[in-house]
């Protein structure tokens, strides 16, 4: 077998396979140092900035030097282990995990592609779209304390669909339809239909919230975020116990 001179392109299913060849040796050296660490994206624990710095510097020259590996600057540094995320996670006081914000900022990303106002769908396929991703989602942060960030997500992501319905229908007459359809006096649904503010502006106003509630979106079927989560733990402890 002849010696690979150059690196692998990334993306590829041999990628995993070559890693943990090739980085075996930096396993062995980082136990023959006493390091804690953990290997897939690769954290190392040290107990002070300075000594997270001189780990650093020795394991690139040997991932560099003896390895001939190429170490991703951009992604590396030395950090409180607060601010640094690891496969989307990060560490709370105390050992416990929680969510890289990072994370919440790429589910949110998609989110906003799935309910765009311009796709021309019903609000039932964006729900059941929307309910796909975020399913899988909350269950791989099962194990995060993320609560708030999850309320905060689940408000978030309500009014994306309030925004979406009320442009859905596009007149003033069809949105006070929808409105005292679900309770709000037509009175107080007539000065939202006719406002001239922009979409987003109106799905927070409060007839909107009164009209389009917790209850009127689990009819349609939307999964809330944090309660997704909650069922998890709870089932979780249970097995524990």
């Amino acid at each position: 077998m002849h010696r690979a001179t150059r690196g692998h392109p990334p993306g590829r299913r041999a990628v995993p396979l070559l890693a943990n060849l090739l980085l075996d040796d930096l396993d062995k050296e980082l136990e023959r140092r006493g390091h804690r660490f953990c290997r897939y994206d690769c954290n190392i624990y040290g107990r002070s900035q300075a000594a997270g710095e001189r780990v650093m510097a020795s394991v690139v020259a040997f991932l560099e030097g003896k390895l001939r590996l190429k170490v991703n600057q951009a992604k590396s540094a030395v950090a409180p282990v607060g601010e640094r995320s690891f496969l989307g996670h990060r560490l709370l006081p105390g050992g416990r995990l929680g969510l890289a914000p990072k994370s919440l900022t790429r589910a949110k990303e998609r989110l906003r592609r799935i309910t765009r106002r311009n796709r021309g769908i019903a609000l039932e396929r964006m729900i059941a779209e929307v309910n796909s991703f975020t399913t899988g989602w909350v269950t791989y942060f099962r194990h995060a304390a993320c609560k708030e960030a999850l309320r905060e997500a689940d408000e978030w992501l309500r009014r994306k669909l309030r925004c979406v319905r009320l442009k859905q229908c596009k007149r003033a007459k069809a949105i006070v339809d929808v409105l005292v359809k679900c309770g709000v006096p037509a009175r107080r649904a007539w000065p939202l239909a006719l406002s001239g503010k922009g979409w987003w502006r109106r799905s927070g106003s409060p007839p909107a919230n009164e009209a389009m509630t917790l209850q009127w979106f689990a009819k349609l079927g939307l999964v809330s975020l944090q309660a997704h989560h909650a069922a998890l733990q709870s089932a979780g402890n249970r097995r524990v116990r």
